[in-house]
């Protein structure tokens, strides 16, 4: 993510794909928002640690070793080298942390960011909300639109089943009409036209 620091303005959706769901929470790392307010890392931690007591557990949470690893795969500004090399675990914030650390860095700038990383999160939850209904509407519509797939399906197979039966009886009356008699065709015969075509006696 590259933020210009004589215009920190930018899209919600830029920061939405740094925000990844752990721990059932979407959350935006330290050095992400270290880069949308403007400081280095170690001056956004230094500020949070001396204003511990304002981020609890639902504000800020240090990732485990594992979750660092499956989010290197995830995030592409890990790939890119902000954050790769840290000496210590990073650490996530939720909406309200970001929100927090806004506060606490007390700067014109993590403030103006922060409506920006706001709007991310409303964005995505947004998103959500509109996957979920969608959902429910698919599934209330799932019988109406089986019982259509059914009933295309048996009329398919109706048209088949009378092609082959016109084309049968097309194939008998040309026959018939050359005085071939390979077919076998006697008077009274009852068989399905289809089984006469096969050539059976």
């Amino acid at each position: 993510m590259t933020i210009s620091a004589s215009t920190p303005t930018m899209p919600a959706d830029e920061i939405v794909q740094s925000i990844p769901v752990l721990r059932g929470h979407r959350v935006i790392l330290d050095s992400e928002l270290a880069a949308l307010y403007g400081v280095s890392s170690k001056r956004f931690n230094g500020q949070v640690r001396r204003n511990r007591e304002r981020f609890p557990a639902d504000f800020m949470f240090q990732l485990t070793i594992e979750e660092l690893a499956a989010l290197r795969s995830q995030i592409a500004t890990l790939k890119r080298g902000r954050g790769q090399h840290r000496k210590y675990l990073p650490y996530a914030f939720t909406e309200h942390g970001a929100i927090m650390a806004a506060t606490v860095l007390n700067s014109p700038r993590a403030v103006e960011m922060s409506v920006y990383v706001v709007r991310a999160f409303v964005h995505l939850r947004e998103l959500l909300s509109s996957n979920r209904e969608l959902a429910l509407r698919f599934g209330r519509r799932r019988p109406s639109i089986h019982r259509l797939v059914t009933g295309v399906k048996r009329v398919a197979r109706q048209v088949i089943d009378a092609n082959e039966e016109y084309r049968a009886v097309d194939d008998v009356r040309a026959h018939g009409c050359n005085g071939k008699a390979q077919f076998g065709i006697r008077v009274g015969d009852s068989r399905p036209l289809t089984a006469l075509r096969a050539g059976g006696s």
